[in-house]
């Protein structure tokens, strides 16, 4: 069955936040399903915007983002299944955020990753993105502030 894919204006349905909890847990470590969710209450209200992609049922990659502020987008939280990589999903998730954002008026869509997650950076610069500027970390990971025009 082909990957298939969903969009949410603002929070996504209460039944499908176990298995974005559940996908970014695997891919992440160091935030309890507790501190996450508290970090999607903090940006409900931030005209967020959610998506899916999904093999069946099963959430296979997702991508969050929200206002920064008008005409501003922040591509926040997002990633795709070990299981399901190198199948093009990051960048269709990717496509379908900036296509949503341009239909909405965004202007600039802005993001942040770090050197120990290459693949995301590539994928950003492939996709349009600009290297802005670095924010120095307390600890040995160094931000990479990417920004792209609609």
């Amino acid at each position: 069955m082909p990957i298939h894919y969903e969009i949410y204006d603002g929070f996504p349905p209460t039944a499908i936040l176990p298995g974005i909890l559940h996908l970014h847990q695997r891919v992440f470590s160091g935030q309890t399903s507790e501190e996450l969710l508290q970090e999607f209450e903090d940006v409900r209200n931030r005209h967020l915007l959610t998506l899916l992609a999904l093999d069946d049922q099963a959430i296979v990659g997702y991508k969050m983002g929200y206002q920064r502020k008008p005409g501003h987008f922040y591509s926040w939280l997002g990633c795709v299944s070990p299981d399901y990589r190198r199948r093009g999903i990051a960048g269709e998730l990717m496509n379908r955020q900036h296509d949503a954002c341009k239909a909405k008026g965004y202007q600039t869509i802005r993001t942040h990753t770090r050197n120990q997650w290459r693949d995301m950076l590539i994928l950003n610069l492939r996709h349009g993105f600009d290297v802005i500027g670095t924010i120095a970390g307390t600890n040995t990971h160094t931000t990479i502030i990417l920004e792209k025009s609609l």
